[in-house]
């Protein structure tokens, strides 16, 4: 581009600060890698090809848009500021995303930060909510999805004390033996519990002494030690790498149950939820790397 400006390529290695042989070999180069003459040269100046002409008018508006991200990221972290209301589930918000959030505002002090840690899907579209982390297949509808973890399943999972105290099922069949500790939703108890392995699924309806709305209060549960819980993986990573819970019956595989950020529109993924979405997802890579997040 600054060839073409000049007409002269010693003119244009001054204004970038190299020696006219870098240059060249710079230009040689990129015309050998597209296999075209981008100038006509002469011994007083270089004028382009109709190829060069091409090629300048598409890479010029680019290098400016470059240039304007560069000037962007210099201004540095004030640009990332304004109110962000996010909606999260109980024990992923509060023992996995919480802490993060912290971290995400320690870095960029002009969020402010409204969470609503709970169960219950918040409504999006009526109530005061911008972005949502939430489980699952996308709905069918014209809510914008962005994955966050894309392979996660539920395990079947319980605390070693519980286990020396009631023995370890050794196949999904054997929780009817056992105390399984149930999530309710919306008044629905998620007590049908599915699992995979080779060719074959199983429902399994299970039974406990203990059911919950809230799925920081089951999980706590079962690191206690009273049953056997059905989880995201995401969830009970922590407590499996530290020791407090056991992973049961490896060998089969649970309900998929990918985690994604959820929005009523594109218009509301704004520079800083498409920060906090890689911030968030480089995070969630961490716990992989802790403890498999799938089998």
């Amino acid at each position: 581009m600054r060839t073409a400006d000049c007409s002269s390529l010693s003119a244009a290695a001054r204004l970038l600060g190299i020696s006219p042989a870098v240059a060249s070999v710079s230009l040689k180069r990129l015309e050998s890698d597209l296999n075209l003459a981008l100038f006509v040269r002469t011994t007083r100046s270089m004028r382009l090809t109709l190829e060069g002409e091409i090629l300048l008018s598409r890479c010029r508006p680019l290098l400016e848009g470059f240039r304007e991200a560069e000037e962007e990221l210099r201004a540095g972290h004030a640009l990332v500021t304004g109110n962000l209301q996010i909606s999260m589930p109980s024990d992923l918000g509060r023992n996995v995303i919480l802490p993060w959030l912290d971290e995400f505002q320690t870095q960029y002090p002009g969020v402010h930060l409204r969470a609503q840690v709970s169960d219950r899907l918040a409504d999006i579209y009526r109530q005061p909510v911008d972005i949502a982390i939430r489980y699952g297949t996308p709905p069918s509808s014209g809510l914008v999805a962005l994955p966050l973890v894309q392979e996660n399943r539920r395990v079947l999972c319980a605390a070693p004390a519980y286990l020396r105290q009631f023995g370890t099922p050794a196949s999904p069949h054997e929780l009817a033996d056992h105390n399984c500790l149930c999530f309710m939703r919306n008044d629905t108890v998620y007590d049908s519990w599915r699992f995979w392995k080779d060719d074959e699924e199983s429902v399994v309806n299970v039974r406990g002494n203990r059911l919950s709305d809230d799925s920081d209060a089951v999980r706590r549960w079962a690191v206690a030690g009273y049953g056997i819980v059905y989880r995201s993986r995401i969830d009970v990573v922590g407590d499996i790498a530290a020791g407090r819970l056991q992973l049961l019956c490896p060998d089969w595989m649970g309900e998929s149950v990918p985690l994604h950020l959820v929005c009523a529109d594109r218009r509301q993924l704004s520079p800083t939820v498409r920060l906090l979405r890689e911030f968030l997802e480089i995070r969630f890579n961490g716990l992989a790397g802790t403890v498999k997040l799938h089998i």
